[in-house]
């Protein structure tokens, strides 16, 4: 599976995804370091929201296959200027989160992350577990097996 970077501002649902990605109960977290696991990278909010802290970021993309820019449907602005991806040497796809809010505009954040360059964009409510298995397709790569794709195999009796 390809590793993907998880990027954006506090509360976007970040964590959240990384726990609905890897099968988890999701319950809140917060992030407070950089978390590599095996092939997502969850980043604190406080990297993207913070001049000082951003160019660590630049560093973790090294680290990944595909970075993904998350932007909450109930956002009231977005941290990626336009054409942000083309600095990157990476897969960049954009991820709108909490796509069932009442009061989320899914269409806005979706603009938001074409102007920053994303062509690829996802939907997702982590907490219903929607849009994940398009994400998880997305990084897969050949000889990946996926979860919904195993079959017990019945044990050997003797």
């Amino acid at each position: 599976m390809k590793k993907i970077v998880l990027m954006g501002r506090s509360e976007t649902g970040k964590t959240t995804l990384t726990q609905a990605l890897k099968g988890e109960k999701i319950q809140y977290h917060k992030t407070q370091y950089v978390n590599n696991f095996d092939v997502i990278i969850d980043t604190p909010g406080e990297y993207a929201q913070t001049a000082r802290l951003a160019h660590a970021l630049a560093l973790y993309t090294y680290e990944a296959d595909v970075v993904g820019l998350l932007l909450s449907s109930i956002e009231p602005y977005t941290l990626f200027p336009p054409a942000i991806t083309a600095t990157c040497n990476r897969d960049v796809i954009g991820i709108v989160t909490k796509i069932n809010h009442p009061l989320g505009n899914v269409e806005r954040a979706a603009g938001w992350l074409r102007r920053a360059g994303c062509r690829n964009i996802f939907y997702v409510d982590s907490k219903l577990g929607e849009g994940i298995s398009d994400i998880l397709e997305y990084l897969r790569e050949p000889g990946d097996v996926m979860p919904w794709e195993m079959t017990e195999t019945p044990q050997e009796t003797e």
